[in-house]
């Protein structure tokens, strides 16, 4: 080969090589491109979803929006606004969030402390290694369930329960992490439950063993019990070290007057388009085409599309409304064992009554805006505005609440007569009084402020804002999915009894479940059923009349659905046994229903066991004809077990029946690696069937007591023993 043909094979190889780095460069290139703008070019799969779903209606995709990111940097907010006191708190029901803002705006008023008050969701927790040793911290801990956190503390808690908390990595061994970090904590929870205060009890620990200081004793709320009086009872102590600390000198301390929490202003000019009528976010104010996610923060409207009494109306003036709600194309989903929330609307008499006595019932309809005097607020709004002041009380303050004793205390000093500030000072002063006339009586805020009002004159004297800040905020209700999402993946079913009870003190007047008589009254003018007692009734069209369609009298319902941790075994063989009276049963309607699915599909499903109670088989029997069915269908391996409490001289319950089977559970459980759970009342029930096991575990099991308590125990931490109970 001669060289010149060597030069010109050599220059065509590397013009090759050329060319294939040229064309790599470019593929890299261009598959980079693709992936940094994949959602752009191609969408996810919502948004696919949601194109398809527009293109079929025929309505144009709007651009979403997406809102700011909130500032997850507590420290650098606080020292932007100069704050040296920052309360945490971890809520389900707002009880939590509601004592963090007392406490902070008695802290700034009383002792001079510049506090700010945040969702601890909304902060980067992994900062409080450098939190300043000048600072002070509050954490507000609610438990949730069987010793679980809420919702919004579930990232701070995986946070401290990790083994190398993030919060530590860069730093020595031999110091530790929260050296700097002072605090203050309370725990809310409710003795009926094994876990009590497990949250606030763990942060506390954990935050102790990271080096950190608490000040004073740590204060401990039982819901079951009486939590305001827990919690006014733990912190005059708790301020008197929180002043020793933060060098607050007690004796120039002054009470002094109120001080606006929120700015109240009504508007003369809006956009109507703009304006909340019971809408909780600006999703809900969007036209069409836009492409809402449904949660806790936004609900759903889910379309009723059954509904009926479980009871016997002839024989019982008791009321179970069963409801079917559809989810169908709104992204919800659900496993069975979930819990539904409901979100309820006050009822129009109890709205009326408070504005009337608050001297508001003729701008009733006005619009306002109420914003935070604070500009380093959290939250600059305590509900969405700008709305109405009926809007207000119908659908974003829980007016039926118990006025709480510091509330009554603190009304004092706007009672218009004499005669009527002594009455609430004495009631805000005296646990036994205010136990009598309030608790006992269950009065509202209507009916207290109706008490000192000379011949029920409105009193306009009383701060609005001071309403606002102290009234707990409306919260939604939650309930035990009845139905199966194997059997019925688009559709949520509901089984709740109503409601109703005469207070001890006050026999002749009748207190409504607020959510529950919600539903019964929903459920009664849909099937058009009028009753002849004067029963509470609402507005059941909502916000822009959005939920009512009175042509095909159909109702929606604002939801939205909260995961559980009661979940049946993957295993279908595992054996299950279920103990639920009365409307304990909900879940396992859904437990059986999905177990009967795969039995009729041709699984091997074990023993499915259900104890269930109520008074009579005629009378509250729920889903007794349904239950028949399906325990037919899984023959052998299903057993119903009833225990009707009123049918016989001696009451009998689930737990006698569940030791009259004591040597099948036992079998179930023991060797064959059976699940047992429990579902409904958690203050007699659930501690009564609880120790029914244990008392079963040492009678066939031969232990002493102590080992039998130890097994139990074992059982719930492997997932084994199982409860969705409640107070």
């Amino acid at each position: 080969m001669s060289v010149e043909t060597e030069t010109l094979i050599q220059q065509a190889d590397e013009a090759i090589i050329d060319t294939f780095d040229l064309f790599f460069l470019l593929t890299a290139g261009v598959l980079a491109v693709l992936y940094l703008y994949k959602d752009t070019l191609f969408g996810n799969n919502k948004k696919v979803v949601a194109s398809q779903q527009s293109i079929s209606n025929n309505q144009t995709l709007k651009p979403i929006v997406s809102p700011p990111k909130k500032n997850k940097n507590f420290l650098k907010r606080m020292k932007e606004t100069d704050k040296n006191v920052i309360l945490f708190y971890g809520s389900q029901t707002g009880t939590a969030e509601d004592y963090a803002s007392r406490l902070a705006k008695e802290g700034q008023q009383r002792f001079g402390l510049n506090t700010m008050t945040v969702d601890i969701e909304d902060c980067d927790m992994t900062l409080l290694d450098k939190f300043p040793n000048d600072y002070l911290a509050f954490f507000l801990m609610a438990t949730y369930g069987e010793g679980e956190p809420t919702d919004d503390a579930v990232d701070f808690w995986e946070l401290i329960n990790s083994e190398s908390p993030e919060f530590s990595e860069g730093m020595s061994i031999e110091e530790k992490p929260l050296s700097s970090l002072r605090y203050v904590v309370f725990a809310l929870g409710n003795k009926t439950y094994e876990h009590f205060n497990a949250v606030g009890r763990m942060v506390d620990n954990k935050l102790t063993e990271f080096g950190a200081t608490r000040i004073g004793e740590r204060g401990e709320g039982d819901d079951d019990g009486s939590l305001e009086e827990d919690f006014l009872g733990w912190k005059e102590n708790m301020w008197k070290a929180v002043c020793e600390v933060m060098q607050v000198d007690q004796s120039k301390v002054e009470t002094g007057g109120h001080i606006a929490t929120y700015k109240i202003t009504e508007l003369e000019t809006y956009d109507s388009n703009k304006v909340y009528y019971g809408e909780y976010s600006e999703h809900a104010l969007m036209i069409n085409g836009t492409r809402p996610t449904y949660d806790a923060k936004n609900p759903y409207p889910s379309p009723i599309v059954d509904s009926r009494d479980l009871f016997s109306p002839s024989l019982t003036d008791r009321n179970c409304v069963h409801m079917e709600l559809d989810i169908t194309g709104s992204g919800i989903y659900y496993e069975t064992g979930d819990h539904v929330a409901v979100w309820p609307v006050n009822a129009e008499q109890n709205v009326e009554r408070l504005l009337k006595i608050l001297g508001l019932w003729e701008k009733r309809d006005t619009v306002v805006t109420v914003e935070s005097t604070d500009p380093s607020a959290s939250k600059k709004y305590p509900f969405p505005v700008p709305t109405t002041y009926a809007t207000i009380f119908r659908h974003y303050l829980d007016i039926h609440a118990l006025t709480s004793r510091q509330f009554i205390a603190t009304l004092a000093n706007y009672a218009p007569t004499e005669a009527g500030k002594s009455k609430l000072t004495t009631l805000g002063q005296d646990k036994e009084a205010y136990r009598i006339e309030v608790s006992d009586a269950y009065l509202t805020l209507s009916e207290v402020l109706e008490s000192i009002s000379p011949n029920g004159k409105p009193l306009d004297s009383i701060p609005l804002d001071l309403i606002i800040e102290t009234l707990p905020k409306l919260q939604p209700r939650y309930y035990s999915i009845s139905s199966s999402s194997k059997s019925t993946p688009t559709k949520i079913h509901i089984t709740a009894t109503v409601l109703t009870f005469n207070p001890t003190s006050a026999p002749h007047k009748t207190v409504y479940g607020l959510a529950t008589n919600y539903l019964l009254q929903v459920h009664r003018k849909m099937r058009n059923i009028h009753h002849p007692e004067i029963l509470p009734n609402y507005l059941y069209s909502g916000p822009r009349n959005k939920l009512y369609d009175e042509k095909n009298n159909t109702i929606k319902l604002p939801i939205h659905v909260r995961r559980n941790n009661f979940k049946l075994p993957k295993n279908l063989k595992t054996p299950v046994i279920m103990i639920g009276p009365g409307t304990g049963v909900a879940p396992f309607r859904g437990f059986v229903i999905e177990r009967t699915l795969y039995k009729t599909q041709g699984e091997e499903v074990g023993d499915t066991i259900l104890f269930f109670g109520c008074r009579r088989r005629d009378e509250d029997f729920l889903y007794e004809s349904e239950f028949t069915k399906l325990f037919e269908t899984l023959g052998e391996s299903g057993k119903l077990i009833t225990a009707f409490s009123r049918e016989m001289a001696n009451k009998v319950y689930v737990q006698h029946k569940l030791m009259e089977n004591d040597s099948h559970i036992w079998n179930l459980i023991y060797n064959h690696g059976g699940y047992f759970y429990v579902c409904g009342d958690a203050k007699n029930m659930a501690r009564d069937v609880n120790n029914a096991l244990i008392q079963i575990a040492q009678s066939l099991g031969g232990m002493d007591e102590n080992s039998a308590t130890n097994y139990v125990k074992d059982l719930r931490s492997k997932g084994r023993y199982q409860e969705d109970v409640w107070s």
